[in-house]
């Protein structure tokens, strides 16, 4: 058993990510901001771990000490909202990060597990990119990811391990859900209108991995032994879950019943790569992931069916990352740097 300390417990991921851990044993604590805290779509855990209210710019070295591992998600998360404020991604997402990675050294901290992803890759479908790929992000965010990487290789020691995760474009369904997401806008769409209506072509390629592969590949790395996992990156996923994204919307179309699929002739999203997920197939401890779109196209069905989910919980602000930031700033909750007002 490791006592873990969890940035982002309150998020899409998090939310799933902390009883999971939980249910292996482990002792969780995690921190949030609470931006998002309102989307709650249906009561799907357990348990919840004990959580800090708090922006990881304001963690201190007593909220870390004691505990074995950080994993760390708790950023500006999305290339949209990435782009909303660039200054303040870097200041989050890049310092902020850098900044708890240190703090956990500093306290004794021998783990750390920074969630990355595979957006770093950019714009490189020709050829699927291992972790020694060539990368081009396009995004304030996924510069960030490159740049926490890069600053936590050089802090790697004997006395402190860092983990890299390059996730794939995260899909599934969670109590917290986000509807911005390839895979869980398209089911909402064909849930609540029985349509998908792409207006690009849905060429290019991106990989996707189901949010409890990637707690599963957290799990994996948390547990192994570090020589397996010391500085080490993997990209998350599975090499028959690289997708075009009109297959994407085909899988969900044939998925919800009465679902139409049509597409437009203009170019779509800047994003297109594919991965190659060779080394944390056979690397990586114990890590061999249980889903695929298709599957979790049905998990989604299943929770949209059992909610009777409507259109308007779809669209609403709660489950959207730019809208809710949005949201936040026209109101004043929070300020130009994204701390909560008092």
């Amino acid at each position: 058993m490791a006592k873990v300390f969890v940035t982002g417990i309150d998020g899409y991921i998090g939310t799933v990510l902390g009883p999971y851990l939980m249910d292996r044993g482990h002792q969780i604590t995690g921190c949030d901001t609470g931006f998002h805290r309102i989307g709650w779509l249906y009561n799907g855990v357990r348990a919840q771990p004990l959580v800090l209210n708090k922006d990881i710019r304001h963690i201190t070295e007593e909220d870390l000490k004691g505990h074995d591992a950080v994993i760390h998600m708790a950023e500006l998360s999305n290339d949209p909202v990435g782009q909303l404020s660039p200054h303040i991604t870097y200041d989050i997402n890049h310092k902020g990060s850098v900044r708890l990675a240190q703090l956990a050294k500093k306290v004794g901290i021998q783990r750390f597990i920074y969630f990355s992803s595979c957006s770093v890759y950019g714009a490189s479908s020709t050829k699927a990119q291992d972790e020694n790929g060539d990368t081009q992000p396009l995004t304030a965010y996924a510069e960030c990811k490159l740049l926490v990487e890069n600053d936590l290789k050089q802090m790697a020691d004997d006395d402190f391990t860092p983990t890299y995760l390059r996730n794939a474009t995260a899909y599934g369904a969670s109590p917290r859900q986000r509807f911005d997401l390839v895979v869980n806008n398209l089911a909402g769409h064909a849930w609540t209108t029985k349509q998908i209506k792409m207006d690009s072509d849905g060429t290019p390629w991106r990989p996707f991995v189901h949010i409890l592969d990637i707690c599963q590949a957290a799990a994996c790395v948390l547990e192994a032994p570090r020589e397996a996992v010391h500085n080490e990156t993997f990209n998350v996923g599975a090499n028959n879950e690289n997708y075009q994204v009109r297959d994407i919307a085909n899988i969900i179309g044939e998925t919800f019943p009465g679902c139409t699929v049509t597409f437009g002739n203009r170019g779509g999203d800047k994003r297109d790569y594919k991965v190659n997920f060779d080394k944390i197939a056979t690397k990586l401890p114990g890590f061999k992931p249980k889903w695929t779109v298709k599957k979790g196209a049905e998990q989604l069905l299943e929770v949209f069916q059992r909610i009777r989910m409507p259109k308007e919980l779809f669209e609403s602000r709660a489950h959207t990352r730019l809208k809710q930031i949005q949201y936040l700033l026209e109101t004043q909750q929070i300020d130009k740097d994204f701390f909560w007002k008092e």
